[in-house]
């Protein structure tokens, strides 16, 4: 078997002090938010795996029709002996871009969560015994420090995440990425595409409720976290099309006046009759929009496939 290794590029108290300060922020401004990182504990990623299997969430499926269509198209395209992808959680979609690149030397998977690279890990030496997995436990938006492995590299970053980062966010994770490239290396990049308003305020507002399970949930990591005393009864899911941003707000809207006490920061957080939380943003795109961004960051949309329904798209950039 290849060798596996773990790479530690976050402090072990990262998580806990990234929690602080974005609860201390972003309660404490107006409008308050929350980042929508913090769905993600182990009940929190369950619950957006049961969203990625409803009928109105699309995203999943559309992108994995283009990996499954494409995936020789795009292995051919970069010719990549390295994958490197961002925020890989379980690895799963990354599966048909492995098995359509025949020369690839290594995967590099970047995630916050160890336990999630090591399951992923296990899972594809097991099926793949000559694959180099070099795994980082990292934060795709800070400034990474990649391995020595072979080039071409592909970085992947898959499911739209890109669009949960506000413009300028995304104007530096851009550039960032940009200077991760060397002469020959590409960005694979997944984004969901403007559509009809129903069809989007539906995948984020579902019939069966799995979704305001989800957003209330970071008010749960909270309480476990910081001691707080955040009530999910006391707040509505809400999911928004901003035709403006082009992008959909999820909130969460208090339903009565009420006080939140947090004794891990010794924070009071009092809330308005309707006052909303905001806890995500998801920024949809159009084609001419994304090769715009993207030669703002020194890259250059080369290739662009999107389903059959023209709902989702991959595109490949390289180094200009």
């Amino acid at each position: 078997m290849s060798p596996f290794l773990l790479t530690r590029t976050l402090p072990v108290d990262a998580t806990d002090a990234a929690l602080r300060a974005d609860v201390l922020h972003g309660l404490t401004r107006h409008p308050k938010t929350l980042p929508p990182k913090w769905f993600y504990d182990a009940h929190g990623s369950e619950l957006f795996e049961e969203i990625t299997r409803l009928p109105e969430y699309y995203p999943t499926r559309a992108e994995r029709e283009i990996l499954v269509a494409r995936a020789p198209e795009i292995a051919a395209a970069s010719g990549a002996k390295t994958l490197i992808e961002l925020g890989s959680g379980s690895s799963e979609k990354t599966r048909h871009l492995l098995d359509a690149l025949p020369g690839l030397h290594s995967y590099v998977p970047v995630d916050v969560s160890e336990s999630a690279l090591r399951g992923a890990a296990d899972a594809l030496l097991a099926e793949r015994p000559d694959l180099s997995v070099h795994a980082l436990i990292a934060d795709f938006t800070g400034e990474l420090v990649l391995p020595d492995t072979p080039g071409p590299r592909l970085v992947a970053f898959l499911g739209g995440t890109i669009g949960n980062l506000l413009p300028d966010e995304r104007a530096v994770f851009l550039k960032s990425v940009r200077s991760l490239l060397s002469p020959g290396d590409a960005l694979l990049l997944g984004t969901d595409l403007v559509k009809d308003e129903k069809v989007l305020v539906a995948a984020y507002d579902d019939a069966a409720g799995v979704t305001a399970a989800f957003n209330k949930n970071v008010l749960t990591v909270v309480d476990r976290e910081l001691g707080a005393d955040f009530d999910p009864a006391d707040f509505d899911h809400v999911a928004l099309w901003d035709r403006r941003q082009e992008w959909i707000e999820m909130r969460l809207q208090a339903r009565r006046a009420l006080t939140v006490k947090i004794p891990g920061l010794d924070l009071v957080v009092p809330f308005e009759a309707g006052e909303g939380l905001r806890t995500e943003v998801s920024a949809k795109f159009r084609k001419e929009g994304i090769r715009g961004e993207l030669a703002a960051a020194g890259l250059r949309l080369s290739q662009w496939w999107t389903d059959s329904a023209d709902r989702f798209a991959l595109s490949l950039a390289t180094a200009v």
